[in-house]
C-alpha cells in the first residue's frame, strides 16, 4: 500500500511511487495519462460552515475529450456529497453531518474497487468515535490524468478555503479507531521502558491505576502528515515528562493536580495534544509527507505511561458488536471473539479554550 498523492494550501506531491516513507521500488501505475487506478482511497478533511451554505469543497472537472468530473461537496444540513460523473456514468452518495450547525473539522473517507462496483463514503470527526458510512454502486476508476487534474490542481479544480488536507492512497483505507504515538516513544513495563514497536500480543505494560496488565494487540498504520494527523512534540520536563515525546494530535494525556481539582473539580482529566500546542511545552513537530504511528490495544482503555506521563491506550468501544464498522477498521484481521469491549472513558475531556487555560497554569 502507499500514498500516491498529498496536497494543502502549501504543496502538492504526487509520486507513481509512493510518497516519503511509503516509497517503492516500482511504480504503482503505468506513467500513461489513461492508465487506470481502479482501487483506492481519497481522504481530506475540511471545516463544515456553521450556516451549512452549499459549496465545492474539492474536485475537478475536464471535458476532454469527453466529461469527466469528481466533487465533493457541502450541503445544507452539514452533510457532503460526492458526485463522479465519467460519459454517462454516474455515482452519488450524500452523508450527513449528526451535528448539523456547528463548525466542525470533518474527516472524509472515499474508498473505491471499481472492478467490484463497490464504494464507501465516510464521515468521521476526528475527536469524536463515532463512524457514520454510505455506500455507493458504479463508482468509477480514476485515470492517471483525472488524478493529476485532483491532486496537482490541473484544468478545473477545486480546493476550497475551508479544505484542510487531501490525500490519495491505492489501497480501502481503514477507518475508525486510530493509533496515535510513534513506534519509537518509550512505554513502561515491569522491566523498565519499552518502545510501542517492541511490543507484542502476551507481554505487558505499566499503567497509571490498574498496576500490570497485558497487550492484547498492537496496531499500526502509515498516515498523510497532516491535519488531525500532523505530529505534535511534547516537551520534557512539562506534563511530568522525562523526555520529549511525538504524538497525534487526537492523543489524549491523562492531567491531574491541584491545578486540576482546582479549575474542574475533577481528579484527573483528559486532554487531546492538539489543545496543549503553546509554542513551548508542545509544538508543531516538522515531518515529511506520511508519519507512521503505532498504538496498543489493552483489555480495560487502561492509561499507559510513557516516557513518565500518563496517555490513553487506544480506545475501541463496543466495536466488536458491528461486523460492519470492524472489519473496516484496523482490527479486522484479529480475531473478533478476542477483541475486548471498552467503557466510556472515565475522565472528562477538555474542551480547546479550558486545556490551553490549563497548560498555561501549568507552565507558569
Amino acid at each position: 500500500m502507499a500514498w500516491l498523492a498529498l496536497c494543502d494550501h502549501e504543496d502538492r506531491r504526487f509520486s507513481l511511487r509512493g510518497l516519503g516513507i511509503d516509497k517503492m521500488d516500482t511504480p504503482i501505475l503505468p506513467d500513461y495519462p489513461h492508465s487506470l487506478l481502479t482501487r483506492g482511497s481519497i481522504m481530506f478533511e475540511t471545516r463544515l460552515s456553521a450556516d451549512g451554505r452549499p459549496q465545492v469543497l474539492f474536485g475537478y472537472k475536464n471535458t476532454y475529450p469527453s466529461l469527466r468530473s469528481l466533487t465533493f461537496q457541502a450541503i445544507p444540513g452539514g452533510g457532503i456529497a460526492l458526485v463522479q460523473v465519467q460519459g454517462d456514468a454516474i455515482a452519488h452518495a450524500a452523508i450527513q453531518h449528526r451535528e448539523a450547525g456547528r463548525t466542525d473539522v470533518v474527516r472524509i473517507t472515499y474508498s473505491w474497487d471499481s472492478t467490484v462496483n463497490w464504494g464507501r463514503m465516510t464521515l468521521e470527526m476526528p475527536e469524536e468515535t463515532h463512524v457514520s458510512s454510505v455506500y455507493l454502486d458504479n463508482p468509477q476508476p480514476l485515470s492517471l490524468d483525472d488524478i493529476r487534474d485532483l491532486m496537482l490542481g490541473r484544468n478545473g479544480q477545486t480546493f476550497a478555503t475551508d479544505m484542510i488536507f487531501a490525500a490519495l492512497s491505492d489501497q480501502i483505507e481503514p477507518i475508525g479507531p486510530m493509533p496515535t504515538l510513534l513506534p519509537s516513544t518509550p512505554l513502561a513495563t515491569p522491566w523498565g521502558y519499552k518502545t510501542v514497536q517492541s511490543l507484542r500480543r502476551g507481554d505487558t505494560v505499566n499503567t497509571r491505576d490498574d498496576g500490570v496488565v497485558p497487550v492484547l494487540q498492537r496496531v499500526q498504520r502509515h498516515v498523510p502528515a497532516r491535519g488531525s494527523y500532523r505530529p505534535i512534540r511534547l516537551r520534557a520536563p512539562y506534563f511530568g515528562l522525562q523526555d520529549d515525546v511525538i504524538v497525534a494530535p487526537d492523543q489524549r494525556l491523562i492531567i491531574d493536580g491541584p491545578e486540576v481539582e482546582y479549575l474542574f473539580s475533577q481528579e484527573a482529566v483528559l486532554v487531546p495534544a492538539r489543545h496543549l500546542v503553546n509554542g513551548f511545552a508542545a509544538l508543531t513537530e516538522p515531518c515529511g509527507p506520511v508519519i507512521n504511528y503505532a498504538q496498543l490495544l489493552l483489555p480495560r482503555h487502561e492509561t499507559l505511561i510513557a516516557a513518565g506521563t500518563a496517555v490513553e491506550s487506544i480506545y475501541v468501544g463496543r466495536i466488536r458488536r458491528n461486523e460492519e464498522h470492524l472489519q473496516s477498521s484496523l482490527l479486522h484481521a484479529f480475531d473478533r471473539a478476542r477483541l475486548p469491549e471498552h467503557p466510556r472513558p472515565a475522565h472528562h475531556v477538555l474542551r480547546w479554550y479550558d486545556a490551553i487555560h490549563l497548560a498555561r497554569r501549568r507552565a507558569a
